[in-house]
Order: structure tokens, then C-alpha cells, then sequence
């Protein structure tokens, strides 16, 4: 992993900044910034404060006008602020030019969520991934970030003759991102490797938007104990398990969630990962229906798997957090029968939308558990039998 100390002290303070354009409405700026107060949350952060500015386009030197970092820095005056943390890509010279203004450390969305992706990883793939990831993001903005890669592993030594200090900087990222390719290139081989020796097992991924519950279904399914919880990205490294539902048996795999504005760096690393979705039968698209935005959730899920290919693939959509859903929607004074009529309206949509394709379940309270399995099973026989239609029972699989 590269030597780089966490962005973030444990309850550090953190001011949040967001730019709306002229053609985005404010519902979605006031959306990507609790996005963003979550991420900082997971990353341990404390968000005391969010200033937002609306701008035909952004500052090409301070992303927002120089007035609204004044603004800025006169209410932090005092704070102890420690971080201020934008919802979009900066520069490395846009990054130099804020900090001279606020004198408060900045970073942007990018480099939270490559903090928290270095924080979750525990495989050496996964920390391979991420150590690119961060070269990756580095590289361009070596000028404006710092003179010197010293906590990267430079310094006294590595310095070529007649280089300058930033031309050897960047040399040396050019080597760790050579060198982590190969490496992952390695792992990569051992990964397909692995995959292949699994026999003729009809594959499923667990897909969604990050924090749906997607390891809390996989814990269900497979009676495993994959780590669930609410923060975002609590799982980086791909999970396959073995199941067997009524002697047939497929794998289940647990992914990375989805987010938007996911750097394009880090899809770029994590693609020997996302090869696991790739390479499955069926797609499991879990969708946390009690989230205000979840249909945008599902058409920044949608996009991705367009983009990885994927979209051609049989998707069972499952509209998870059902209670926490009726919960938001439905008051206590509310009629049990006006109740059920919104319920069926709803489920009425989605079962058109979906080619009747989906399933309505609460995985904490195990509601309708066994309607998913059921679900499940259905495709995965059919796939069994328009793949393998020469096998006589599906009991014979039993190898991994």
C-alpha cells in the first residue's frame, strides 16, 4: 500500500463543498453533497459545515469564485477545521491555489474515496488495486500536490542525473504504476485460474449501488458471514461462495457497490475484480428502496454495467429495505387497505419494468427470503438446462 498516512484523524472536522451548474437543479446538488457528508463520515470525518455556489462553469484556478473562499476561510477562522473536502475532481494546481487562500489541507472526491478504498482493503489484490489507483490519481497533479515524493519511497538515491525534482518524481510513479500492473497482471492469472477450475457452476453476482445490503443478502443466502455494515464500501474484495438450493447448486458472489462519480481511475484498477461480474450467468441487482434517490441509484448501476458489458446479462432485480421503506412512506394513521393498495401499485410498476423479474424483501427481518430463493433457483435451473441440457439431475454438481 502506498506510504501515504490516512487523510483522516478519528472525528476530524471537515467542511464540505459542492459547485451547481446553471442547468443542474438543486435537488441534486443537495443529493451529491449527502453523498458526499457520508463518504467523509466512513472515512471518519466529522462534517460541521457545506457551502455551496452556483456557476455557469467552474474556476479553472479555484474550481469556485475567489469571494465564496474568502467566505470560507473567514467562518473557518478559528474552527479548527482540518479539511475541506470538494464533490468533484480537482487539479493539482487547483488544489495548490485553495489551500494558499483557506490555509486549510483540501482534498476532493476522488481522494476520499481512494482514502476509503485504502482503509477497506485487506487481500493483496485489493491493496494492489488501490496503491494504482493512488499513482494513478497522483500523477497528474505531482506539481500542485507537493515538490517531492519523499513518503512515496524517493528521495536520497533515486534522483537520476540532470533530472529536475519534479521529472524524477514522476519517473518514479511511472515505475510503482508499471511495477503494480505487472503484479496485479500476476494476480489477475491466479484469479482466472481459480475461476476456471470451478467446474460447470452457473454463476451469480450480487450487484447494486454501495450500502443497498448486498453482504447482508449474501450472509443470508449462504449462511456465511461476509462483513455487513452501514458504511459505504464495506466490501472491496470479491466473496464466492457455494450454494445449494433444493440440490441445485450455483456460486454467489458479493462485489463492490457502485457510486457515482467513481473515479475513473479506480474503475480502471478494479476491472480483475469487476471481471467477476463479468464473468457470471445471472446478476442479482439488490436496489435499497427506501433510499429517497434509489431509481438514480439504479441508472448509475445500469450505466455501469453498460460500460462493463454486463447489460445483456439475466438480472433479478431485489428492491431491498422494505421496512425501512414502508417505514418512510406509510404513516401509523394510514388504512391497512389504502396501505396494501400502494404496495401492489408498487410492485404492479416494477414487475412491468422488470419483465416481472424482481422480488420485494427486508433482509434484516428475512421478509420474503424465500420468494428470492425461489427466484434464484427458477433462473438458475433455467440456465442449467439451455446450457447443459445432456445432464440427467442437477445433484451430480457437487464439485467447486
Amino acid at each position: 500500500m502506498l506510504d501515504k498516512s490516512s487523510l483522516f484523524n478519528e472525528s476530524e472536522k471537515a467542511v464540505l463543498v459542492g459547485v451547481g451548474l446553471k442547468d443542474q437543479k438543486d435537488h441534486l446538488l443537495r443529493e451529491y453533497l449527502e453523498e458526499l457528508a457520508f463518504l467523509a463520515t466512513t472515512a471518519g470525518a466529522v462534517t460541521v459545515k457545506t457551502f455551496t455556489q452556483k456557476l455557469s462553469h467552474p474556476d479553472s484556478k479555484t474550481y469556485v469564485g475567489k469571494g465564496k473562499l474568502e467566505e470560507i476561510r473567514d467562518w473557518a477562522a478559528g474552527k479548527d477545521i482540518r479539511v475541506l473536502i470538494f464533490d468533484d475532481e480537482l487539479t493539482g494546481a487547483q488544489i495548490s491555489n485553495i489551500e494558499k487562500v483557506v490555509n486549510i489541507k483540501t482534498i476532493d472526491r476522488s481522494d476520499l474515496i481512494l482514502d476509503i478504498f485504502a482503509r477497506r482493503a485487506k487481500t493483496a489484490q485489493a491493496k494492489a488495486q488501490v496503491e494504482l489507483a493512488q499513482y494513478q490519481y497522483i500523477l497528474p497533479r505531482l506539481r500542485g500536490m507537493w515538490k517531492h515524493l519523499e513518503r512515496l519511497g524517493g528521495g536520497i538515491g533515486t534522483r537520476g542525473p540532470g533530472e529536475s525534482e519534479i521529472e524524477t518524481d514522476r519517473r518514479i510513479v511511472r515505475e510503482k504504476i508499471a511495477l503494480l500492473r505487472r503484479k496485479l497482471g500476476e494476480i489477475e492469472k491466479q484469479a482466472y485460474t481459480q475461476r476456471k477450475d470451478r467446474g460447470e457452476f452457473i454463476r451469480v453476482a450480487l450487484v447494486g449501488y454501495t450500502n443497498v445490503g448486498k453482504s447482508t443478502i449474501m450472509n443470508l443466502l449462504s449462511k456465511s458471514d461476509v462483513l455487513a455494515e452501514n458504511k459505504l464500501f464495506a466490501t472491496l474484495d470479491t466473496t464466492t461462495r457455494k450454494i445449494v438450493f433444493e440440490n441445485t447448486p450455483f456460486l454467489l458472489s458479493d462485489t463492490v457497490g457502485f457510486i457515482r462519480k467513481l473515479p475513473h481511475h479506480l474503475i480502471e484498477s478494479f476491472k480483475s475484480t469487476l471481471d467477476e461480474v463479468k464473468e457470471s450467468d445471472i446478476l442479482l441487482h439488490v436496489v435499497d428502496i427506501s433510499h429517497p434517490q434509489y431509481e438514480d441509484q439504479m441508472n448509475v448501476v445500469k450505466t455501469t454495467l453498460a460500460e462493463l458489458g454486463c447489460s445483456e446479462k439475466p438480472v433479478i432485480t431485489v428492491f431491498n429495505k422494505m421496512d425501512l421503506y414502508e417505514e418512510h412512506t406509510f404513516d401509523e394513521w394510514l388504512e391497512p387497505e389504502v396501505k396494501t393498495q400502494l404496495l401492489e401499485e408498487l410492485t404492479r410498476r416494477w414487475q412491468h419494468e422488470t419483465s416481472s423479474r424482481c422480488v420485494f424483501i427486508s433482509a434484516t427481518e428475512r421478509r420474503e427470503i424465500d420468494r428470492l430463493r425461489t427466484s434464484i433457483l427458477n433462473q438458475v435451473r433455467e440456465l442449467y438446462v439451455r446450457r447443459y441440457p445432456y445432464k440427467t439431475g442437477f445433484q451430480q454438481y457437487d464439485g467447486f
